[in-house]
C-alpha cells in the first residue's frame, strides 16, 4: 500500500483504522518512502534528537544560564529550588524541565528545534517528565516522537507553525499539541484519543500573539514553553478520559490558520506590539540596542 501524505488528522485517522496500524508506524514509513531513510537512520536520528533534548535539559539545569540581553537570568534553578510547590515535585519538575531547555536555547545552547527553537523547551520537558513518570523505555519515546512529528507536519500543512506566519499560537502551540498527542500515544490512548489532544491543546492556544521584546525570544517567549507543556499534560489527561472537545481537530486547526492570517502583523514576531510596545518593553528594546559593544543574536533560526 502507498503511504500517503496525510493532509488531515481525518485521512490519518482512517488510514490507521483501514490498515490497523498503530500511530507512529505511517509517520516512520513517510520517512522511508518520501525521505529515503533507513529504518535505522531513522531510530538512530529519533535517539540523537531525544539526546539532545535530554541534554538541553540537564544543561539548563547545571550551567549558568545568563543570556547575552540578561533577560534570561536562571529562570528554571529558581523554580527548581523554590520551597513551596503548588501541585507537587512532578507539576514543579514538568514546569522547570521546560523552561531550562527552552533556556538553553536564549543562551545560544543546542535544542532541536521541535517544530521550531522558539518553542524548544515544550517536547524536552514533556517528554523527560513523561518518561520519568511512567518508566517508559526510549523506544516508547521514539515511536510517541514519531507521532508528535506526525501531527506537527499536519498542522504546519493546515495552518503553520511559524511565528511571523500565525503568531505564537502556531509555535509553543503547535509544540503543546505535538507533545500531547505524544502524551496519549505513549500511554496508550487510541488514535481517536490522540487527536482529541491535539483539539484541546490548540483551541486553548489560540490567538496567542508573537511579541518578543526586543525582537529576542527570550521574553515571555521562555515562560510560554513552560504553560504549553502545562496545557499538553493537561489536554492529554482530557483526552485520555475520553473527554470530547466537540469540535474535530481538523476543524480547530483551520481555524488556528484562520486567526494567523487575521492576526495584525504588529502581533507577528515583529516586536512591534503585545508586551514589547509597552512602556518597559521599549525601554528594555532600547537599552539593549544602544549599547554597540554587545551583539545580540536572534535566537531563533
Amino acid at each position: 500500500m502507498t503511504i500517503p501524505i496525510f493532509d488531515s488528522f481525518r485521512e490519518w485517522g482512517e488510514y490507521l483504522l483501514q490498515t490497523g496500524e498503530p500511530a507512529w508506524k505511517p509517520v516512520f514509513d513517510y520517512e522511508i518512502t518520501q525521505k529515503s531513510r533507513t529504518e535505522t537512520e531513522i531510530w538512530d536520528g529519533l535517539a540523537r534528537a531525544y539526546a539532545v533534548m535530554k541534554d538541553a535539559v540537564e544543561t539548563g539545569l547545571a550551567q549558568d544560564m545568563t543570556s547575552f540581553s540578561g533577560l534570561i537570568n536562571n529562570g528554571a534553578k529558581k523554580v527548581r529550588d523554590c520551597k513551596i510547590s503548588v501541585l507537587g515535585e512532578r507539576f514543579q519538575k514538568l514546569v522547570y524541565r521546560s523552561l531550562a531547555a527552552k533556556e538553553v536555547n536564549s543562551c545560544m545552547g543546542r535544542v532541536v528545534a521541535a517544530p521550531t527553537a522558539g518553542a524548544s523547551g515544550i517536547m524536552p520537558g514533556c517528554l523527560v517528565q513523561l518518561q520519568e513518570d511512567h518508566a517508559l523505555s526510549d523506544r516508547q519515546i521514539y515511536e510517541a516522537m514519531l507521532v508528535a512529528a506526525g501531527t506537527g507536519l499536519i498542522i504546519e500543512r493546515r495552518a503553520s507553525i511559524a511565528g511571523a506566519v500565525g503568531g505564537c499560537q502556531a509555535e509553543t502551540g503547535t509544540a503543546a499539541a505535538m507533545s500531547a498527542a505524544a502524551v496519549v500515544h505513549a500511554l496508550g490512548g487510541p488514535p481517536h484519543q490522540i487527536f482529541a489532544a491535539v483539539s484541546i491543546t490548540v483551541m486553548n492556544m489560540l490567538g496567542l500573539i508573537c511579541d518578543p521584546i526586543a525582537g529576542l525570544v527570550e521574553v515571555p517567549c521562555v515562560k510560554r514553553n513552560a504553560s504549553g507543556a502545562v496545557i499538553a499534560f493537561a489536554a492529554a489527561q482530557m483526552a485520555l478520559a475520553d473527554y470530547d472537545p466537540v469540535i474535530p481537530t481538523d476543524e480547530v486547526v483551520d481555524v488556528m490558520g484562520e486567526v494567523g492570517n487575521s492576526m495584525d502583523t504588529k502581533y507577528k514576531e515583529t516586536a512591534m506590539g503585545g508586551l514589547a510596545a509597552t512602556p518597559t518593553g521599549r525601554e528594555i528594546t532600547a537599552r539593549i540596542l544602544k549599547n554597540p559593544s554587545q551583539t545580540i543574536v536572534e535566537e531563533q533560526l
